[in-house]
């Protein structure tokens, strides 16, 4: 394959994607700073905002798609992804199941 079969990408492409993240940076900055929310509803607004942007990031800056040649790239992300929630998500129900039952007697 040679350097001119891979995608990095266009000036309007970096540019929408620059004006998205920092609409998103701002929407979220908002949502904690004008008390507007409830704090629940603060906190699911900026989880919200924050996979948005993961996914601007990941579509504008790093090109990752559904594309063929991207299909290597997706699915390790897809792996990585699923083990970070799956770690996580374990050691906070180990940490939560462990305060449950032994420092709450």
């Amino acid at each position: 394959m040679t350097a001119d079969n891979h995608s990095h990408g266009s000036y309007p492409s970096y540019l929408i994607g620059f004006v998205l993240a920092v609409i998103l940076t701002i929407a979220s900055f908002a949502a904690v700073l004008t008390h507007a929310l409830s704090p629940g509803l603060a906190l699911a607004a900026l989880a919200i905002l924050a996979v948005v942007q993961i996914v601007v990031h990941l579509v504008f800056f790093l090109h990752l798609n559904t594309s063929t040649e991207q299909s290597w790239n997706l699915m390790c992300f897809i792996f990585a992804a699923v083990s970070v929630v799956v770690i996580i998500g374990g050691t906070l129900f180990i940490m939560h199941d462990t305060a449950i039952n032994m420092m709450s007697r």
